[in-house]
């Protein structure tokens, strides 16, 4: 088979068919992801940001080159989440402003076209590192100007950029020495390989199911509907969560246990098995909690039995969650567009309702929730921005993953200000509010609150969804991991002694506070006996308990 040019129809096909691609390989995509932490991954913001250009492209009946290139660049944009979907947009509008000056795409269109993807990318990202997504794709054009002066073949052309691709792919572990530690290549480049493959099928005139979900009406953050059902069956896998004691009676040794584990781990995950002399503690997520609790009972009799619906109790939180910050954002937007444009107005991205308290307690006019399960998307950002009647917006993404977009609204937006300040977590967040001053200018605002807000050491605790090895430290499924401004610096199987461990690297001499937000999880009790712990070890540090109320989180914390 040769083909020498794609016109309207076949475009089509062919973006569609890579939405579809990488939407089945998510998870895959997912899995590669080197940091084994529970938030949006790279497979997830990447399928959710083509997704929302898919559902444009897949309403235009009858298409041409122009209509296409305008719905996908315009799609993407909006919906980009996380940093590999703003990246993947940002590939999306390069290549379409070489197509749409095009009635057809022959080999010199698309070499040309893949060389200004290449170039937009790059420039949108401030430090571009190598061994990524922007690697896979330069790889890409680079073999496709070679082969625009070798060949007139698209077929031809194809398979050899996706082989180039592949063969650079495979080298990002090399380039990167933490995905050679994991054993993995880069997640964002094996999502763009999965999308230029299943558009090469189309191309080939393969079996492909073009079907994507119709679009919605767009409506502010506040208002979108959240379909609780597809959320929960997609973000768990095991119903229940399941904790119990173990009242040993019977021998129970160190194979014992690695038998214990291992059968726990055949039936579910998040597993956690803490032997301490007589008593055995036990947590895992299981769609059938009577299996863990037979197989315990075999080591002994039980007590302080616990068995959650995580489904239900997911459901529950998001449409509480959801309902409460909707009705709060629409009635603080619909009083605020009455009153007369102010001089400055706050947009924050906060993770839980404690949380979202404390930065309206400083001032935040509109919170963007969803920081660490779910990237807001660019649209998302340009929905609080409409909201916020002010000359000039200060943004506070809260999370290096969703700087990127954040900026991306800001390059969208033309009739406010748009200022962002690039807090990486919501400790240096909130250290930029506070240290905003009325009466100064908005540089002199901007360099201040990124100057304070980098004095601040964050640390995260949370669970490992996957066995991994980063920075030597050999992680498994279930271990309470944490995690500092760039790595993980403990593990361990107890929340609270991981988090004393995090705190210990985190704290020294010059350091006057600690500052502890406990999560969903977290009992105020707990929270205050690790206070406690922390006080009576640092005597002259003062420590602030908050309650942040963040799901996946056990505490999120603060060094300064």
């Amino acid at each position: 088979m040769t083909l020498n040019t794609i016109d309207a129809k076949l475009l089509q096909k062919m973006f569609l068919a890579g939405a579809k691609s990488i939407e089945v390989k998510k998870e895959y995509i997912n899995e590669l992801n080197v940091f084994p932490v529970p938030d949006g991954d790279t497979g997830t913001n990447m399928t959710l940001t083509i997704m929302s250009a898919a559902k444009e492209v897949s309403t235009i009946v009858n298409p041409t080159i122009e209509d296409l290139c305008k719905a996908i660049s315009s799609g993407s944009l909006r919906g980009a989440r996380g940093n590999s979907g703003v990246i993947l947009s940002q590939l999306f509008r390069g290549l379409t402003k070489e197509f749409a000056e095009h009635k057809q795409i022959n080999v010199i269109v698309m070499a040309n076209a893949f060389q200004k993807a290449v170039e937009t990318a790059y420039k949108a990202v401030m430090k571009p590192k190598e061994g990524t997504i922007l690697t896979v794709a330069r790889g890409g054009a680079e073999r496709a100007a070679e082969l625009a002066n070798e060949t007139t073949d698209l077929v031809y052309f194809g398979a050899e950029v996706i082989k180039r691709m592949e063969e650079v792919l495979a080298r990002t572990p090399e380039m990167l020495p933490v995905l050679k530690e994991a054993g993995v290549v880069d997640s964002g480049g094996q999502g763009l390989l999965e999308i230029v493959k299943g558009a090469y099928d189309a191309m080939l005139g393969k079996n492909v199911d073009f079907t994507i979900a119709p679009a919605t009406t767009s409506t502010s953050s506040a208002m979108k509907k959240v379909d609780v059902e597809n959320i929960a069956t997609a973000d768990i896998k095991f119903g229940y969560c399941t904790e119990f004691i173990i009242m040993v009676e019977k021998e129970y040794n160190e194979k014992k246990e690695h038998e214990f584990k291992g059968y726990l781990e055949s039936i579910g995950d998040s597993i956690v098995v803490v032997s301490d002399d007589d008593i055995i503690k036990v947590h895992v997520h299981t769609n059938d909690p009577g299996l863990a609790i037979q197989r315990a009972l075999t080591y002994g009799s039980l007590t302080r039995m616990k068995i959650d619906n995580m489904r239900e109790e997911h459901n529950e939180r998001l449409i509480a969650d959801a309902s409460a910050q909707a009705a709060k954002n629409i009635e603080m937007a619909e009083v605020k567009k009455k009153e007369p444009r102010k001089p400055v107005g706050f947009v924050a991205v906060s993770i839980g309702e404690g949380i979202n308290d404390i930065f309206s307690g400083l001032g935040v006019d509109y919170l963007i929730e969803g920081g660490q399960t779910m990237n807001p998307s660019t649209e998302d950002m340009l929905n609080a921005i409409d909201n916020v009647n002010a000359d000039t917006i200060f943004i506070l993404p809260n999370n290096s993953n969703i700087i990127l977009a954040a900026e991306q609204a800001k390059a969208l937006t033309e009739d406010k200000e748009i200022v962002v300040i690039p807090s990486k977590t919501v400790p240096q967040g909130i250290t930029a509010i506070i240290n905003y001053v009325y009466d100064k200018s908005t540089e002199e605002n901007q360099k201040r609150m990124i100057e304070e807000m980098t004095r601040v050491k964050t640390g995260q605790v949370t669970y490992a969804v996957r066995d991994t090895n980063i920075d030597g430290k050999e992680i498994k499924q279930g271990n309470i991991m944490g995690i500092g401004d760039k790595t993980i610096l403990s593990v361990g199987t107890d929340v609270s002694e991981t988090t004393l461990d995090l705190i210990e690297n985190l704290v020294d001499d010059d350091s006057e506070l600690i500052s502890l937000y406990y999560g969903a999880e977290v009992t105020e009790e707990d929270a205050n006996q690790i206070a406690d712990q922390i006080t009576e070890k640092y005597p002259m540090v003062d420590v602030e308990v908050h309650m942040g109320g963040q799901p996946i989180y056990y505490y999120v914390l603060s060094v300064e």
